[in-house]
């Protein structure tokens, strides 16, 4: 057992609400607790590798997932994006789609709900995750995306509406590999509805997501799949908060990463994220890679930080959210031409604009 111990009082009212609704395995002394050879801890054949590493290096830097997307395919998504607002609302100026809530589909004009569908993945016992861990992980991406720990309420709330387990050792060793046939076969629900997925997809990538652009191209694949060592109490320490779901849902949301296009131009084209030249690793506090206004965006669940260094969306990003919602997921009829103020829709602020 590797155990590592806070100092007695050494927790800030904000960093115990993190703890509590996305726990390490941790005991009530404040201690964290790992078996021995858990990955990410020191010693032991468990210990998590980057790739390439000689047995016995501990990673000490994110997973990468599979949305690094280059500089031209961030400003088409973007630009897609305007038109697709622009075509349904007569407008693409975020603030004033966003302030005629709700939306076609949305439940509520307090918040939207996202129904979930939880595909555990397993082989034998092993991955076969408890209702318990897919509830904490469903809590999990609550407190995130709602605020409870440091960022913005992006009022965006995740609702567990089924829960399945499969059998099945190809597609849960290697997920990529057959994420054809695994979700022909799970997924369920229209384009609102998140399909989350457990599986060992591996070290180097801990998870990966669809965009909602890329729904109407091929809607079987929709998704989002994630390692099951990176839930609340996982073994797949320092990314065992949880908040590998709450990144790649970020992506399936319409999120890009906070590092997009570097100091380039639009970047991930949200107003209040600082442009961010490379990705975080670890935890750099006061980090300033790019001249423009602003440190880098390190504690943003959208950064590659570890999981204890992440705690918060902007309020930027949970306007992003809710206007591609509005765009790509929301159901109905288009609503181009509804009233959305005094402005003409030719002054609407563009998507992506300068920052």
């Amino acid at each position: 057992m590797v155990t590592v111990c806070a100092v007695p009082g050494s927790f800030s009212e904000q960093e115990r609400e993190r703890l509590r609704a996305a726990p390490v395995a941790h005991g009530d002394d404040g201690c964290v607790r790992h078996p021995a050879g858990t990955p990410g801890t020191s010693g032991g054949p468990g210990t998590l590798h980057a790739a390439g590493a000689r047995d016995g290096a501990v990673r000490s830097v994110r997973p990468r997932d599979r949305v690094d997307l280059g500089h031209d395919q961030a400003v088409a998504m973007l630009a897609d994006l305007r038109r697709t607002l622009l075509d349904r609302f007569g407008t693409s100026d975020e603030a004033r789609i966003d302030a005629a809530r709700p939306y076609p589909g949305e439940r509520r004009a307090g918040s939207l709900v996202v129904p979930v569908r939880f595909h555990v993945l397993h082989s034998g016992g092993t991955g076969r995750l408890s209702t318990a861990a897919v509830g904490r992980q469903i809590a999990t991406l609550n407190a995130a995306y709602g605020g409870r720990l440091g960022g913005a309420d992006t009022r965006v709330r995740f609702r567990l509406v089924s829960l399945d387990r499969t059998d099945n050792a190809a597609w849960f060793y290697h997920p990529q590999r057959n994420e054809g046939a695994m979700k022909r076969r799970l997924r369920k629900g229209g384009r609102g509805t998140l399909n989350l997925y457990t599986a060992a997809v591996g070290a180097d990538v801990l998870g990966f997501s669809t965009f909602p652009q890329w729904y109407r191209r091929d809607p079987r694949m929709d998704g989002v799949t994630v390692d099951y060592r990176s839930l609340p109490y996982g073994s797949y320490a320092p990314f065992n908060h949880g908040y590998t779901a709450v990144h790649e849902i970020g992506h399936w949301l319409g999120l890009m990463h906070t590092f997009e296009g570097g100091c380039t131009a639009p970047g991930d084209g949200v107003a209040d994220t600082p442009y961010e030249e490379e990705p975080a690793q670890g935890c750099p506090h006061g980090r300033d890679t790019c001249p423009q206004r602003g440190l880098d965006p390190i504690h943003n669940f959208m950064d590659y930080a570890q999981d204890a260094c992440m705690w918060g969306f902007t309020a930027g990003q949970g306007r992003r959210i809710r206007t591609v919602w509005a765009a790509y997921r929301s159901s109905g009829r288009a609503r181009q031409g509804v009233d959305l103020g005094t402005g003409a829709p030719g002054a609407a602020r563009s998507v992506g604009a300068a920052r």
